[in-house]
């Protein structure tokens, strides 16, 4: 399976860089990751959450690194086939940083793995782009933004994203301000 997505983020190409490549970070935007550690120069530890509640883990290294410009990597202990590549790349009329995705793996499960995941809305171009926006609101704001539908931040993660509240007028003031005034 292949999966891609981009983003521009209002920062410059060295900032973004050094935001993403800070992998024991990851897992605070991008929420299907538990874990990311490093265990050596290049080298790193990933745990995600798979489809219906599984865990998956393995192994990564960096087979490309150029500061500033990209960050490409693949699996190395075969547990979970992927590789990917991250670019950073300037936007048109120096509007900060086109921060481009492309991914490349095999779902634990094969096409039925891919299949369940598709239904439970783990589909792997609509994370990456969910990833990327929160990405963007760390490097932007510090935070990510959440409302009260989505107080992790994304609505796939919640336990009944359907069960909403209706929306409902704010409490009126005891001074009656904000009401209606007859002319």
């Amino acid at each position: 399976m292949d999966a891609r997505s981009s983003i521009t983020v209002n920062a410059t190409p060295q900032q973004v860089y050094d935001t993403w490549h800070d992998f024991e970070r990851l897992p605070s935007f991008m929420f299907h990751l538990q874990e990311v550690r490093s265990t050596g120069p290049g080298r790193s530890h990933w745990v995600a959450k798979g489809p219906m509640s599984t865990k998956v883990e393995w192994d990564a290294e960096i087979v490309d690194d150029v500061p500033g410009e990209s960050i490409a990597w693949q699996s190395s202990d075969g547990s979970v086939d992927n590789a990917g590549e991250v670019r950073f790349v300037p936007a048109p009329g120096g509007h900060g940083t086109e921060v481009r995705v492309a991914l490349t793996y095999s779902p634990p499960g094969g096409a039925l793995g891919a299949a369940v995941a598709k239904v439970f809305g783990e589909e792997p171009d609509q994370q990456i782009s969910d990833d990327l926006r929160r990405f963007k609101q760390i490097v932007e704001t510090g935070e990510i933004a959440r409302s009260e539908s989505t107080p992790d931040g994304d609505s796939s993660s919640s336990k009944n994203p359907f069960a909403q509240r209706g929306a409902e007028p704010l409490d009126q003031p005891a001074n009656g301000a904000g009401t209606e005034v007859d002319a």
